[in-house]
């Protein structure tokens, strides 16, 4: 526990830094451009066909990140699929399952253990009513789930923007509005996986405006908005249970969030006027009982919920969010498909 707290704390501290420039960055620099170097050789191997991509029977989607940690691709995801189905399609969703152990390609379910399956492709489950596989193996986990359901006629892959083994047919880059594109260096200098230039082969760029836009949007080209909103707060142990802030008013409240970037939720937490200790822990944290052993209430994400269903007790709350799309996305984005 006291090495997970350090690697934690290391990695927010990280964070903070690549917001902006600094001295000792450049003693980095020099891995940044080995780091450009290979994913630019990476990237002309699959153009040059000297590595295959996987090309599947359908349309896929990808909805994934330039940055290190969470921009709210995965809420954009389970957006993407209820719109598609009341548009008709037939959806189905596959992810890496990070945090999960599974080797081979597995269904997920709203039941399924987040030890396998990962904690995000439980979360895209519950929400949604579409098929969602997880695996290793993009494209084994793709042709398992259009095996298992052959009426899939358009297929999401939640991140994998840099997944180049499974071709594409639709790339969404999500931007986080307050973190932005932080120095702009690649990593480890800075937080891109990939150079800004990047966006300029992506088909939609969507930011995430939950708060005060960073700097580093100033360049940003055309692209759509979307806001994370947050939905009824519930019980973990009986979700059909349902307060509002006020239950919180007059006790103790603990706060934990194992995402990307835990101080969304807490900024969400501050702008209902709750008064609480923060707990931040890495993303996809495997959480124990004994670590939620605290006085009062306790509220946490959606996400990190589906990881302590197991131990729920009577004080543990879950706040969810969904993301609010602007209305121009979606007829972009079937124009996109048609013209496929």
């Amino acid at each position: 526990m006291v090495a997970e707290t350090f690697g934690h704390g290391f990695q927010a501290w990280l964070m903070q830094q690549w917001q902006q420039r600094s001295a000792w960055q450049m003693v980095l620099r020099p891995l940044s451009c080995l780091y450009r170097s290979l994913i630019t050789l990476r990237r002309l191997a699959y153009r040059l066909n000297l590595v295959s991509a996987h090309t599947l029977p359908v349309p896929v989607i990808v909805a994934g990140n330039l940055t290190v940690g969470g921009t709210g691709k995965t809420p954009l995801v389970i957006w993407l699929a209820q719109q598609l189905q009341a548009k008709g399609k037939h959806p189905g969703i596959i992810s890496r399952g990070y945090g999960g152990q599974a080797r081979v390609p597995l269904a997920v379910t709203a039941q399924s253990d987040a030890t396998q399956t990962g904690d995000e492709a439980i979360l895209l489950a519950s929400r949604t009513s579409v098929p969602v596989w997880v695996g290793r193996n993009r494209p084994l986990a793709a042709r398992a789930l259009l095996a298992a359901h052959p009426e899939t006629d358009v297929l999401l892959s939640d991140d994998g923007l840099q997944h180049l083994a499974l071709d594409r047919d639709i790339d969404i880059a999500v931007v986080d509005a307050v973190r932005g594109f932080g120095n702009t260096h690649l990593l480890p200098a800075g937080p891109l996986r990939e150079p800004l230039s990047r966006l300029n082969s992506v088909d939609i760029v969507v930011v995430n405006q939950t708060g005060t836009a960073h700097p580093s949007l100033r360049a940003l080209r055309a692209h759509h908005t979307m806001q994370l909103v947050p939905a009824p707060i519930y019980a973990l142990k009986s979700p059909h249970h349902h307060v509002d802030v006020h239950h919180f008013a007059n006790e103790p409240l603990h706060a934990i969030a194992g995402i990307g970037h835990p101080q969304r939720f807490f900024d969400q937490l501050q702008a209902a006027g709750l008064t609480f200790t923060p707990h931040p822990f890495p993303d996809h944290h495997a959480f124990q009982a004994d670590e939620l052993n605290f006085p009062g209430n306790l509220i946490m994400t959606e996400k990190d919920a589906v990881k302590c269903q197991a131990f729920a007790t009577d004080n543990m709350w879950v706040w969810p969010v969904a993301a609010q799309v602007d209305a121009a996305l979606m007829p972009h984005l079937l124009s996109l498909l048609d013209a496929k």
